[in-house]
């Protein structure tokens, strides 16, 4: 029988606080205290679920015993109020699976998988690779990003490969507005948002869900905004959208994911903190231009907060 997990509402793809440290890789350790209590206050906030190890985040720089005891401390932060869906991707189906395999043990609820990455694979390597990793048995929600892999899960190929077991979804990232309708036409898996700042058509489009980077620095806000467009009430999410638009679209560019950890630090109810390389810090107009955008969106927000809005 086919998996079957419900991914709707808003998933965040989690940063992940460093705290100095001579013995660690580039002088900083995880600090996983401050990333349970960051975990615990998304789902506190109405998020449905974490997604530890974002693929395209500081996964790559994390060690294998990191990467274990990041999707496990979420586990144990989020327990039964909400999903963690881990990322585990990797450069052949060989090393996905064995990161699909640890996060089954260690407690997630699906994977989050890319295509294999570093080299443009063809499309019998793509239906290899996720045959491989479906026999894990985790639900699999498929990650579309051809912008940085180089592999695009076109919507016939989603197709095909929701004929695997265990696929359940598409985070759709290609910057498309019309993939989340094209997929839909061809069959049934959720499609689920992938681009913040994208979000609006996503939903109106049709998708179900939104795996987000942005609700690391404003749950309550990004939140709002995804039960505005559930519940069709198109005019006030638009007016809600287009205030947090401009800090939304940092998701897209080079530097998301310094971006959104200096807008949870301009939050200041989280800790963003600062990345492992290979990433590097801000520019100063970077910063100056993050906090205005981030700022802009939290006062928006905050407009829309009650119940009765």
């Amino acid at each position: 029988m086919a998996a079957h997990l419900d991914l709707g509402g808003v998933i965040v793809a989690t940063t992940l606080p460093f705290r100095a440290d001579d013995a660690a890789p580039a002088g900083l350790a995880v600090d996983y205290d401050a990333y349970a209590a960051h975990c615990s206050w998304l789902i506190d906030n109405g998020c449905r679920g974490v997604g530890p190890n974002g693929s395209l985040g500081e996964y790559s720089s994390l060690t294998d015993e990191e990467r274990r005891r990041v999707v496990r401390t979420a586990r144990e932060a989020v327990g039964d109020r909400g999903l963690v869906v881990a990322g585990v991707h990797g450069v052949g189906w060989h090393q996905a699976r064995g990161w699909a395999e640890a996060a089954a043990e260690d407690g997630a609820d699906g994977v989050l998988l890319l295509p294999p990455t570093l080299y443009r694979a063809n499309r019998a390597e793509v239906l290899t690779h996720y045959a491989k990793v479906d026999e894990v048995g985790l639900p699999i929600m498929l990650y579309n990003n051809p912008i940085d892999t180089k592999v695009d899960l076109t919507p016939d190929l989603v197709a095909e490969l929701f004929g695997l077991p265990n696929v359940v979804a598409v985070k759709e990232f290609s910057l498309d507005a019309r993939r989340v309708r094209e997929i839909r036409d061809l069959c049934d898996i959720d499609v689920i948002a992938g681009a913040d700042d994208l979000l609006f058509e996503a939903l109106v489009a049709g998708a179900t869900g939104w795996f987000a980077g942005y609700p690391n620095a404003f749950p309550r806000e990004a939140v709002r905004l995804y039960e505005l467009l559930s519940q069709d009430r198109v005019p006030e999410a638009r007016t809600l959208f287009e205030e947090m638009a401009p800090v939304f679209a940092w998701d897209s560019r080079t530097e998301f994911v310094q971006a959104i950890k200096y807008s949870v630090d301009v939050a200041g109810e989280s800790t963003g903190g600062v990345t492992r390389p290979p990433r590097g810090p801000l520019s100063e107009a970077q910063r100056t231009a993050i906090e205005r955008d981030t700022r802009r969106a939290l006062a928006a927000g905050a407009s829309l907060r009650s119940p009765a809005a």
